[in-house]
């Protein structure tokens, strides 16, 4: 939040103090716009020679246009929280700024207001020109008490299960899961979709150590050994390995960090605060993936509060979506990003880059917070899904 007091000229040719709170940080824009507001003290000091004024007091529309200008620092808008929502304005955020899926919804036809896709495509238009509210989409997915804490990845996979299929299919990825005996013979073999991907976070003996997103990525898809699985060509119960496959690759790939979890030491629900590094690009078998999207929960588990940072596809910007605020991430938070660590992050989404030949690397520089992807080859180690 940027503080801003500027003296402007009023028609009695009295100096008036103005304040403004500013949920942005851009250095660049203020300059300009305090370049605007000279300009228009001497216009409006000018103007009132030919035409005197008809009454005293701050002129409200020099602070009603400074205002207009200032709300086009950020293409962006926010959306209010209605008491303790924040969950579902960080999730509405990344499926507004996910192009596909804004387009999906954009074309959608139907008029039946009893639909997620009628209310999403309503928010989404009103989102494009103002802050706006979220009453209607709270209504339609069955919030009633807007002031208990939700989990903001239950209410993504929500939305997804009630959209139109073909809205949420970027979404959608399916796995499959293969079991053989000891001897090599298939015992099971079942697919299902899937929403995200949920990853185990394991604390670190030493405070120091980070949990790694991509080592959690890899042993995901490792294979697991259960014992005494039945096996109709062995005729008797065997040792088993379940392995774990992408079926189909979604456009969107998204990483669910399970930091809430049921301790049955405490015999309640925790939340674990470790630090994790995040990759900025994800390897499978036929396709990269890159980081866009990220929804952090600060807080505790009943207490706590959730904002995205969202990659722009508009002009490539990371942007913080803060309930009613959106701004870009200050100099404080880029350095901490540099390096890929957080606290925070809960959810990540991964949009599809394209086929693996070579085409992306990861490096060190940043756009906006984290790091970029560009031309060479992807690290050797990294595991083919």
């Amino acid at each position: 939040m940027l503080c801003l007091g500027i003296y402007i000229i009023n028609n009695n040719s009295q100096y008036v103090f103005y304040f403004f709170q500013l949920p942005v940080y851009n250095t660049p824009h203020l300059a300009t716009y305090a370049y605007y507001c000279r300009f228009q003290a001497r216009r409006e000091k000018m103007s009132s020679k030919e035409n005197p004024p008809k009454k005293k007091g701050c002129d409200k529309g020099i602070v009603k246009r400074f205002k207009m200008r200032l709300d086009l620092i950020f293409d962006y808008n926010g959306l209010v929280n209605q008491g303790a929502t924040c969950y579902l304005n960080s999730v509405l955020q990344v499926l507004f700024m996910t192009k596909n899926f804004r387009e999906a919804v954009e074309s959608h036809c139907g008029q039946d207001q009893k639909t997620a896709d009628f209310h999403l495509k309503s928010l989404f238009k009103a989102l494009k020109t103002s802050e706006t509210h979220t009453k209607d989409i709270l209504s339609i997915l069955g919030i009633r008490n807007v002031y208990e804490q939700r989990d903001a990845a239950e209410y993504f996979e929500n939305i997804l299960s009630m959209v139109n299929p073909y809205v949420s299919k970027i979404f959608k990825g399916h796995l499959r899961h293969t079991m053989r005996c000891s001897e090599g013979h298939v015992t099971s073999v079942e697919t299902g979709p899937f929403w995200t991907l949920p990853l185990s976070i394991e604390n670190p003996s030493d405070s120091n150590k980070t949990y790694s997103v991509r080592d959690g990525f890899e042993k995901f898809f490792k294979s697991s050994t259960v014992s005494e699985m039945y096996c109709d060509q062995c005729n008797e119960k065997t040792y088993s390995t379940i392995a774990c496959k992408m079926e189909h690759h979604p456009e969107i790939l998204t990483l669910l960090l399970k930091r809430f979890e049921f301790d049955y030491h405490s015999m309640s629900y925790t939340k674990n605060d470790c630090c994790v590094e995040v990759p900025h690009t994800l390897r499978t078998k036929n396709c990269d993936y890159e980081l866009y999207a990220v929804v952090d929960h600060v807080g505790s588990l009943r207490g706590g509060h959730y904002t995205a940072r969202i990659k722009s596809y508009d002009d490539h910007n990371w942007y913080v979506f803060d309930d009613s605020y959106v701004r870009q991430p200050n100099p404080q938070s880029i350095s901490h990003m540099n390096n890929e660590r957080s606290q925070s992050v809960y959810l990540l989404m991964y949009k599809k880059c394209g086929p693996v030949e070579n085409k992306f690397s990861v490096t060190n520089t940043t756009e906006g917070g984290f790091p970029s992807c560009s031309g060479g080859a992807l690290r050797s180690s990294s595991p083919v899904y």
